[in-house]
C-alpha cells in the first residue's frame, strides 16, 4: 500500500485505518473460532445457549437468531458463549433469564464443551502452520544465526570472554539453535537463566570448544529512574549481556550527495569486509566510521552476485543537528536485510509454539526468575505486533507465522486450571465428577466473580504496559543506524562544500 503513503497526510491516515481494521479482523477470526468450538460442542451435547458474543461489555451490535443472541461487545478483548448450565459467569456474561429452570448437565458435558474452545484454537494454529509450511516463513540472518556478530565494550559478554565470531553451542547446558525467539535461542536462554553465571559453550575459530561463564549480575540492567506514574507504564528490564547476532549488512537507502553516494553505493548492496576484515555486524561499520577521523575506509561489497572493492571517506553532513559530531557514511540500513524462505514442518511449528508458552509459564512461577507478569502483553500489545507485521514486505507470511504462535498460546493459556478460563471449568467438572454432586451456591458465584475481576485487573495491568511500549517507547534506538534523511541532515553537492 505504498501508493497510499504517496497521498500525503490523508493517505497516511487512511493507511493506518486500513491496518487497524485488518488487525481487528485477524483478532476476531481467532476469537470467533475459539468460541465457535464451545458453541458447536454445546449444541452437540444439548446445552442451552443464551448468547454468542465477540468482545466483552455492552453490545455495540446484537441480533437474536433461533433463540441465540449474537453480538459484538464494546471492550475489544476476548469473547464468550453464554452457557448458564456451566459454572456461573454473570460477572462477564451478564445475567441469564429463562422462563423455566434448566436441567442439569453431566460433568462429561462440561468437560467436552470447555475443552472444545482450546481444541479449535489449536486446530486453527495447525491450519496456519500448514500454510506456513507450504508458503514459507521469511527469516533473516541475525534471527537464526548462532554466531556472535558484535560484543559491546565493557559488557557482561566481554567480561565473560565471549568474542566476535564465536558460534554458540550451548547456554546453561541447553542446546542453542537460533539467536532470537522463545525456544532454543540465545536471547531466551540469557533472559531465563537463573544461576550466578550464564554458562556459554562456544565453538571458537582456531581453538575449538571454549567455556565462557558470563556473570549474571553484570547482565542485569538497572531500571531507569522515573516517577511513580511513569513506572506504571514501564516494564522491568531483562538481562542483556551486550551481544548481537552475525549479519551481512545490506544498504536500504543512500542519502543524496553523501560519502556513500559519492563512492557509488546502491540500495541492495551487501557489505562483506571492512579494511580487509570480515564484517560480522553493522555495528562494526558504525564504530569504524566514527573512529576514522576523516580517513578513507575500504569496503568489499556484493552486488548482483558479483563482489567489488570501494573506498569511502566518511565526513560530517554539511547541515546537521548539534549532537552529531562524528563522521557518517549517509547510509540507511535495509529494514530486514537479506532473507531466506524457510519451510518448517507443521509439527515443528506447533511444538516450538507450545514449548515457548510452557517455558514462559514456568518462569513466571519460578522464584529465581527475572520474568514477571509485567513482561506479558494483552490485546493492545498483540495488536501492535500484528500492526507492524502487516507493514512487512512479506506481510501475509509473517502474519500466518505469528498466528500459529498466538493460537497455540491461546489454547494453552485457556487450559490453565484458573476459574473463568476453560481449564477452570474442566477442573470444577472433574471435582463434580468425584464428589458426585455439582458445585453450587453463592460461595461459588462469589468466587467466580472474584476471579473474573482478577482477570480484568490483569488485562488492565498488561494493557498499561503495552501502552507504555506504544507511547513511551519500548525499544532502544539502533545506534548503528544513521539519522534518516530529512530537514535536520543535509549533504551538499561537491561544488557547494566548503
Amino acid at each position: 500500500m505504498d501508493w497510499l503513503l504517496s497521498l500525503g497526510t490523508f493517505g497516511k491516515i487512511l493507511n493506518t485505518i486500513i491496518l487497524v481494521i485488518e488487525v481487528l479482523l485477524v483478532f476476531n477470526l481467532m476469537i470467533l473460532v475459539h468460541e465457535w468450538g464451545h458453541f458447536l460442542a454445546a449444541r452437540w451435547r444439548g446445552l442451552y445457549v443464551d448468547r454468542f458474543q465477540i468482545w466483552f461489555g455492552k453490545p455495540l451490535w446484537k441480533k437474536t437468531i433461533n433463540g441465540v443472541q449474537y453480538g459484538l461487545g464494546c471492550i475489544p478483548a476476548g469473547g464468550f458463549v453464554s452457557l448458564p448450565q456451566m459454572a456461573p459467569m454473570e460477572a462477564i456474561e451478564g445475567n441469564v433469564d429463562t422462563k423455566e429452570p434448566l436441567p442439569p448437565i453431566t460433568p462429561l458435558d462440561k468437560i467436552i464443551v470447555a475443552f472444545a474452545g482450546p481444541l479449535f484454537s489449536f486446530c486453527l494454529a495447525a491450519l496456519f502452520a500448514f500454510l506456513v509450511s507450504w508458503l514459507g516463513k521469511p527469516e533473516t540472518e541475525p534471527l537464526v544465526t548462532t554466531t556472535i556478530g558484535y560484543v559491546a565494550e565493557d559488557s557482561a559478554a566481554a567480561k565473560g570472554g565471549l568474542k566476535v565470531g564465536d558460534k554458540i553451542i550451548e547456554i546453561d547446558d541447553q542446546p542453542i539453535k537460533r539467536f532470537e525467539g522463545f525456544v532454543d535461542s540465545v536471547r531466551w536462554a540469557i533472559i531465563a537463566s537463573e544461576g550466578t553465571n550464564i554458562d556459554f559453550k562456544v565453538d571458537r575459530p582456531g581453538q575449538g570448544l571454549v567455556k565462557c561463564p558470563v556473570p549474571a549480575d553484570a547482565a542485569r540492567v538497572a531500571p531507569e529512574k522515573s516517577s511513580f506514574f511513569s513506572s506504571i507504564f514501564k516494564r522491568p528490564p531483562l538481562k542483556d549481556i551486550g551481544i548481537a547476532g552475525k549479519e551481512t549488512p545490506m544498504v536500504g537507502q543512500v542519502q543524496e550527495n553523501s560519502p556513500a553516494a559519492d563512492a557509488g553505493l546502491q540500495s541492495g548492496d551487501q557489505l562483506l569486509t571492512l579494511n580487509g576484515q570480515p564484517i560480522y555486524n553493522r555495528l562494526q561499520i558504525s564504530e569504524a566510521v566514527q573512529a576514522s577521523d576523516g580517513k578513507p575506509i575500504t569496503l568489499t561489497i556484493r552486488r548482483a552476485k558479483a563482489e567489488q572493492s570501494i573506498s569511502i571517506t566518511p565526513r560530517l553532513p554539511e547541515k546537521r543537528p548539534e549532537e552529531i559530531t562524528k563522521p557518517m557514511l549517509g547510509i540507511v540500513w535495509h529494514a530486514t536485510g537479506k532473507r531466506e524462505i524457510n519451510h518448517p514442518g507443521v509439527g515443528e511449528q506447533l511444538s516450538a509454539a507450545s514449548r515457548s508458552m510452557v517455558n514462559m509459564i514456568q518462569k513466571l512461577f519460578s522464584p529465581k526468575s527475572d520474568i514477571s507478569p509485567a513482561h506479558m502483553s494483552g490485546p493492545v500489545g498483540i495488536g501492535r505486533v500484528y500492526y507492524n507485521l502487516l507493514q512487512d514486505p512479506d506481510a501475509l507470511l509473517m502474519v500466518l507465522w505469528f498466528s500459529v504462535v498466538l493460537n497455540v498460546n491461546l489454547a494453552i493459556m485457556n487450559m490453565l486450571p484458573f476459574p473463568v478460563l476453560d481449564g477452570g471449568h474442566i477442573t470444577m467438572a472433574i471435582a463434580e465428577w468425584i464428589r458426585r454432586k455439582p458445585l453450587q451456591g453463592r460461595i461459588l458465584e462469589a468466587f467466580q466473580t472474584a476471579c473474573a475481576l482478577m482477570l480484568f485487573g490483569f488485562l488492565i495491568f498488561v494493557t498499561l504496559k503495552d501502552a507504555g511500549d506504544l507511547f513511551l517507547g519500548g525499544s532502544k534506538k539502533d545506534k548503528a543506524s544513521p539519522a534518516k534523511p530529512g530537514t535536520e541532515i543535509q549533504w551538499l553537492p561537491k561544488a557547494d562544500r566548503q
